[in-house]
């Protein structure tokens, strides 16, 4: 693919400085980009590379004020660094667009439905009564169980497994090796000490625009429905366990673990390897610090937490101050000890 840099500034919505007939193949970060190549800056301390960069293009924002001449042309927005993504994304897609028709052998159920435009690759399977909506994209070694619904444009990456009765939003991306809708985690206590399986007869449903990342596993719910709402980002080898329910437009980053029937509001950002007891709640807009360990329910909008248990974070961080200062105290409180035990002197 090739574009002019005004080309690419309509397309954002943005205005040029330089030579706006430039051409651009390419996408690449500011520091490695070469002639051909469209970058972006929105981080200050990557400002230095901007006057040496050999990219055709960057984007910046419409206050940045040069401390020296560029060779580059420059794209001025609003938001480069969403601006970079928009492209970004539009790049993605229009790779994934070459991909169309049916390697062999894949498997195409009889009572399964296709939209136009597809894409099935080698070794994948599609079970009875599956609906896919127009192109919907499933890669080689790809499983998709009995009952299935995807919606228009989502993409099911290699090795990707889709449980039976699995509903999935469009525009929807399940990455390599995730799994959606296996068997919750459910075993009732017996009274000699061994545990029976609880049969897991629920579903998984992903609303539009959800991703959801490699390894990442999303149990079924024990009954009723495990929920991701719309436009919820998880990232790589995040458990979400059965009746668990995501709000919308919801970050959740890796090695993070959700328990059981919690409840997660709109807007939350959980960083990564946050683990979350079962049956709370987490209102929306609520912040979790990596490793954070929330036990009980967060309420009210907008709170920030860190630690283990979960504390706010100004008061997590006034508890740590005086934990690395833990040894000077015990210090001091051994010579005060020493001092009033130590005999009067005649």
């Amino acid at each position: 693919m090739e574009f002019t840099v005004q080309q690419i500034a309509e397309v954002l919505g943005g205005t040029v400085e330089g030579d706006a007939t430039r051409r651009v193949t390419g996408l690449a970060k500011i520091e490695e980009a070469q002639a051909g190549a469209l970058a972006f800056l929105s981080n200050p301390k990557y400002e230095h590379f901007l006057y040496d960069t050999q990219a055709s293009a960057v984007i910046v924002s419409p206050d940045l004020v040069l401390r020296h001449a560029v060779a580059t042309s420059l794209v001025r927005v609003a938001d480069p660094y969403s601006a970079f993504t928009k492209l970004l994304e539009f790049y993605a897609q229009a790779t994934r667009m070459g991909k169309r028709g049916v390697e062999e052998p894949a498997y195409l159920a009889a009572t399964a439905t296709v939209g136009p435009g597809h894409y099935r690759g080698a070794f994948s399977y599609i079970g009875e009564n599956c609906q896919l909506g127009p192109n919907v994209l499933v890669f080689p070694h790809a499983y998709i169980g009995d009952r299935v619904t995807i919606g228009e444009g989502s993409v099911i990456h290699a090795g990707a497994k889709i449980y039976p009765d699995t509903v999935i939003g469009r525009f929807c991306v399940v990455k390599a090796g995730a799994v959606v809708g296996t068997d919750g985690f459910g075993f009732a206590p017996q009274p000699d000490g061994s545990y029976l399986p609880i049969p897991q007869i629920g579903n998984v449903v992903l609303g539009d625009y959800v991703s959801i990342g490699a390894n990442t596993t999303v149990d079924c719910a024990t009954m009723g429905t495990t929920r991701v709402g719309e436009g919820s980002k998880i990232d790589n080898l995040v458990q979400v366990g059965h009746n668990v329910e995501i709000g919308r437009h919801t970050v959740i980053a890796g090695q993070t673990g959700i328990s059981g029937s919690t409840k997660i509001g709109d807007y939350c950002l959980l960083g990564g390897q946050v683990g979350i007891a079962g049956h709370i709640t987490l209102a929306n807009k609520t912040t979790l610090a990596a490793q954070t360990g929330v036990h009980k329910s967060v309420k009210g909008e907008g709170r920030i937490l860190q630690g283990r248990p979960a504390l706010d974070l100004n008061q997590s961080q006034r508890v740590l101050v005086v934990y690395r200062n833990l040894p000077a105290i015990l210090h001091r409180v051994e010579r005060l000890e020493q001092t009033a035990n130590a005999p009067e002197k005649p």
